[in-house]
């Protein structure tokens, strides 16, 4: 399951055009804050990996919107998620740490996975290596730099709001 260790929206699918922006050497994080993506805050759901994938977003309130996230596969959790956008040096920084189904962590005690913010639209927010885009009210669409075995591709998750 480690190999999944920035998969954490679903219904997998690839993507051809390329979605995900990285910051140029030297490049700051342009400023930004919640308010501009308050939009990602609510409960969504889909189909990822043969299983059940939910994500849960708060509304900002201190500083951050936290969230949860779990994959069910045949009936047993995969694995979680727990992170947060949080507001920071006038900009924004998505952390996530992963969890297996027992909540052991995969990541150090000390150590999050980190995307930096490279560039802010109206409903869509670019973040390094993957780009969150409200399409309309009841979808949001997540895509994914993965890196694994020496490759890399972009990997894009759909979720429908649950009401």
């Amino acid at each position: 399951m480690k190999n999944l260790l920035f998969l954490f929206l679903c219904s997998v699918g690839l993507v051809s055009a390329q979605e995900t922006l990285q910051l140029k050497e030297g490049q700051s994080s342009p400023k930004a804050s919640l308010s501009q993506v308050s939009w990602i805050a609510g409960h969504w759901t889909g189909e990822a990996f043969g299983g059940t994938a939910e994500e849960i977003w708060s509304e900002p309130l201190g500083g951050s919107m936290m969230f949860v996230f779990r994959l069910v596969s045949d009936g047993q959790v995969s694995f979680y998620e727990a992170g947060h956008i949080q507001e920071i040096d006038d900009s924004l920084i998505l952390q996530l740490k992963h969890f297996d189904g027992n909540l052991r962590g995969w990541e150090e005690k000390d150590e999050t996975i980190d995307f930096k913010l490279v560039q802010l639209e109206r409903n869509k927010v670019y973040f390094e290596g993957l780009t969150m885009e409200l399409i309309n009210q009841d979808h949001m669409n997540v895509t994914v730099l993965i890196e694994q075995d020496g490759t890399t591709e972009e990997i894009l998750f759909a979720y429908k709001r649950v009401k």
